[in-house]
């Protein structure tokens, strides 16, 4: 069942001694970012002030619970609801029905209802802010560990034994166009794999994604923390790639808002974006990371052991197959400009959705990127809280394959792949 919380707005002459004085987390307060002013700007208060925020329980949701919990969304006028919901697909509808107003949402997932891919009922959507970077992991069965698997190449020879006797390998992501669905196909398909012909992949919810392992259901599985490491705790799994790994500092989750809901509520969707910059800001530290494992771990929120979150948080990684390692990519909630929505990871997700077969040679990149990427709003709101803004919206990227994404020409990188589902 759906848990929620909420918390009443406050007065608009709140003073920052009494802010303090009554969250319930003050002491990550101790470095709170500029542009504090005691209160809400109660002058350019928000058009809708009451927002149910929707999340999965996953570690990647921090920010949105922490805004809530440290009083940041009340200090920005804001009336906020967390609402955990059972499925990516019920976030999806949730927003879309308006049921809830802004939510935690993977990548690909705004792009999908735009186009109206996959299923997703046609409904345009725009990604503001991104709520982290790195921090996922692909897990492998011990069985395929005992096997000598560790590798995509080394994975191929089983795959494809199992594939001609009728019974191929079966993996789990949690949403077809998402970031775990994304990191699966590419993973695979660098060691010849081809994921939509040689072997199975199903959906399945993080939160019951170790269970089903447990019971047989799949062979490896690719999903947020803190299920990786969940299944190493319960000597079930291990790590066989995180995806920091796959691409060094690369976007997961993101904050979603329908483009309807925006264009008919700016002065809310600032609020909100100011809100999760403080909070991301908040919980970046590695010594708030304790703080943080505990709150995010309560059953209204991820409902697990703090122990089990917070290890990854920390960059210490047990990958279940007897390597230790202190990871410096560790999942980065505001550091190395983790919350700017650059348009060039939007026109990577496109590639691959073209490469996959899931759009067609007639997908105007640009334009449909320029829809839903909304950098122009991120910097409304770190100007407003006297934050310096990245200049391009753009970069290169390479991947551990040693492939490098050229935006400048998606359709040229997307048509590059021997491995691929497209038909034209």
């Amino acid at each position: 069942m759906r848990k929620k919380t909420s918390r009443t707005a406050p007065r608009c002459d709140m003073t920052r001694r009494r802010f303090l004085q009554t969250s319930t987390l003050a002491a990550l307060l101790a470095g709170m970012p500029r542009g504090w002013v005691g209160g809400a700007w109660a002058a350019d208060g928000p058009e809708t002030p009451q927002i149910r925020f929707g999340i999965i329980a996953l570690t990647d949701c921090s920010t949105i619970v922490m805004a809530h919990e440290l009083g940041l969304f009340k200090k920005h006028g804001i009336e906020s609801t967390i609402s955990k919901e059972a499925s990516w697909a019920v976030i999806r509808d949730k927003l879309t029905l308006g049921e809830n107003q802004a939510t935690h949402m993977l990548y690909g997932m705004p792009y999908a209802s735009t186009l109206g891919l996959l299923g997703a009922p046609k409904k345009p959507m725009i990604l503001p802010f991104c709520l982290n970077r790195n921090g996922q992991a692909i897990t492998l069965t011990k069985t395929l560990l005992e096997q000598g698997v560790k590798s995509p190449q080394q994975l191929k020879p089983i795959a494809d034994a199992a594939k001609a006797a009728g019974t191929p390998l079966t993996f789990a992501m949690t949403f077809p166009p998402g970031t775990h669905a994304m990191w699966t196909r590419y993973w695979l398909a660098s060691g010849g794999i081809n994921p939509d012909k040689d072997v199975t992949l199903i959906t399945i919810p993080p939160p019951q994604m170790v269970a089903n392992m447990k019971v047989g259901k799949m062979d490896g599985f690719c999903v947020g923390e803190p299920w990786n490491a969940r299944a190493i705790a319960d000597g079930i799994g291990f790590t066989a790639i995180t995806t920091q790994q796959l691409w060094k500092d690369h976007p997961e989750k993101v904050l979603a808002f329908t483009a309807e809901f925006a264009e008919r509520n700016p002065r809310t969707v600032q609020a909100i974006l100011r809100a999760v910059l403080e909070a991301a800001q908040a919980i970046e530290p590695l010594e708030q990371r304790a703080k943080l494992a505990t709150v995010v771990s309560r059953p209204e929120y991820i409902n697990t052991s703090p122990d089990v979150i917070l290890g990854r948080l920390l960059g210490d990684y047990d990958y279940g197959d007897g390597r230790t390692e202190k990871d410096p990519l560790y999942m980065s909630f505001f550091a190395r400009d983790a919350t700017f929505p650059l348009k060039s990871h939007g026109l990577w997700w496109l590639s691959q959705f073209r490469r996959w077969g899931m759009i067609g040679p007639d997908v105007d990149y640009r334009a449909t990127v320029d829809r839903v990427h909304r950098p122009d709003l991120w910097r409304a709101a770190a100007k407003d809280l006297g934050l310096p803004a990245p200049v391009a919206d753009v970069k290169a990227e390479t991947f551990f394959d040693g492939v490098t994404f050229d935006p400048s020409d998606p359709e040229k990188y997307a048509l590059a792949f021997p491995v691929h589902s497209r038909t034209a």
